[in-house]
């Protein structure tokens, strides 16, 4: 596992993937951040990272499938996915180290945001006048929201030899996940399932932990989504074998 993680890590820093990714990840949060006037912390006249924790769901939305359509549909397209499905290696190894390369490209995007949080810290009146509990919270949010649509995007990726189709099944099934069931639980046919159904959008857990309350139950919601993805991605690649 480690060794394609190794690979694919690699691939992405030769490629022009990792940079563009940072690039636009930071520059988008940015312009939200200090320029757009309508969210701009210094238009805004308090110091948090609401802006931040609001708009990067958004940006991931597309910049992570962005990262995990090639994946698979790359090694499909050019042929080699026969050579990596014969090597000494699980399918579930081939699928994690993958998908642990892309969620780590992900996680490097997000690093130079500490910057804006030192920016934020140093602007408080009082300095340091920002509810760090809630800036940790929505960070591991964050964290965790990556690494489902990461194995979203990788389930995808291997769906289809593709890349911009996998891209546009990513892209789909990560709105869905992240903000369609409020949409069909704001349908009012539901009565008292109403809450049920929400809960099952990622949205609903993250507004949750970005409380800086970590509640278990948010945590094995991300956790069980990440499995599940696996696992479809790992029966689609065995049905490749029959």
């Amino acid at each position: 596992m480690f060794a394609i993680l190794k690979k694919e890590f690699n691939g992405f820093l030769n490629s022009l993937i990792a940079y563009m990714v940072i690039a636009v990840f930071l520059v988008a949060i940015g312009m939200f951040m200090w320029v757009f006037p309508e969210s701009s912390v210094l238009e805004y006249g308090f110091a948090d990272m609401q802006t931040l924790f609001a708009m990067a769901p958004w940006v991931f939305l597309f910049l992570i499938p962005a990262i995990t359509m090639r994946t698979f549909a790359e090694e499909k397209r050019e042929g080699t996915i026969e050579l990596l499905l014969t090597r000494p290696i699980t399918d579930l190894q081939l699928i994690l180290g993958k998908y642990f390369a892309a969620l780590l490209l992900a996680l490097f995007a997000l690093l130079p945001t500490l910057l804006y949080y030192y920016s934020v810290y140093t602007l408080g009146n009082p300095q340091g006048n920002v509810d760090s509990a809630a800036v940790v919270g929505s960070y591991l949010g964050l964290i965790f929201l990556a690494g489902v649509f990461c194995a979203i995007g990788v389930f995808a990726s291997a769906v289809s030899d593709n890349q911009i189709i996998s891209f546009v099944i990513a892209v789909f099934l990560c709105y869905i996940i992240y903000t369609g069931f409020d949409l069909i639980a704001s349908i009012p046919v539901w009565g008292s399932y109403e809450y049920f159904i929400s809960q099952l959008g990622i949205s609903y857990h993250y507004a949750a932990i970005s409380k800086g309350l970590v509640d278990s139950r948010d945590v094995l919601y991300f956790l069980s989504v990440i499995a599940i993805m696996v696992l479809a991605t790992k029966l689609v690649l065995r049905s490749r074998k029959w």
